[in-house]
Order: C-alpha cells, then structure tokens, then sequence
C-alpha cells in the first residue's frame, strides 16, 4: 500500500504574486509617465516578502544562528530595494527572484557577523588581563574584589 501525502498549500501563491507585481509594476509606469515618485508597495507584495524570508530562514543552513531576525531584515530591505527591478515580461517568478535575493542578504549578514565576531575576539585577546585584575579608585590602585574573591 503506497501511502499518498497531502499537499500543503504553498505560503506564497505564485501566480496571485505575479499579477500584485504586474498591477504594481503599471502603477509605477504611470506614476513615472506623471513625474510622480514612485508608489509604495501594497501590503500583499510585503507580505509575501515577510513569508518567503521566513521560510527561508527555517532551512537547516540558517536556522542556527542566533541574528535570525537581522539576516530577515536584512532580505526583506533588500527585497525592498530591488523591488522595481523585477521585470513581469522577463520573468514570470517572482517567488524565485525574491527567494534568491533574500538568500543572498542571508549570505551577506552571515559574513558581516563572522567579521564582526573576529573583530572582537581579536580584541579580546589582545586585551591586558591585568585590567580586569586590577582596578584605580580615586588615584589609588586597587585589587577586583571579585577577583579576589574568586
């Protein structure tokens, strides 16, 4: 007996993402045919740039680490920024297009973090040991009570 798996419904509807960023990729042209900046997003377009980071962030490469929430940050401002780059008559996947943005911010705040977190161990290990060990009050040198309690 061969048992069949239900499928779940997909976070994100490919086809009703396509046709919010078809709707709002015309109201950018006529905003800009107008001399007007360009308008914001609607709020289904940023919803499914908050699911697909968050998803993303749940695959067993990103789920450890502990700046989760930068790293969705991070995708969903890039998504923001390269919105209007995304060209309906190019491409008809939007999910794929964001995905791959947002795993690339994934990838850039990961280094950042490792450089940030090499920075400070370097820093630490330079750190003189007797600045912890002794301490100055009004001009006198004095031991760290903890220390010397420890």
């Amino acid at each position: 007996m061969t048992k069949t798996k239900a499928k779940k419904p997909h976070y994100v509807n490919n086809k009703d993402f396509l046709q919010a960023m078809i709707e709002w990729n015309d109201r950018c042209k006529v905003a800009k045919e107008n001399g007007d900046s360009q308008p914001p997003i609607t709020n289904y377009i940023g919803e499914c740039f908050l699911k697909i980071a968050n998803h993303l962030s749940y695959r067993p490469n990103f789920i450890n680490y502990t700046y989760r929430e930068e790293m969705i940050s991070d995708g969903i401002e890039n998504c923001l920024q390269y919105v209007h780059n995304f060209n309906p008559e190019k491409s008809n996947n939007p999910f794929a297009y964001f995905t791959q943005i947002i795993y690339y911010a994934f990838l850039r705040r990961i280094q950042k973090e490792k450089k940030q977190s090499h920075v400070k161990n370097k820093i630490i290990e330079n750190m003189n040991v007797d600045m912890f060990l002794v301490q100055e009050q009004e001009g006198n040198v004095v031991n760290n009570p903890y220390t010397e309690y420890l």
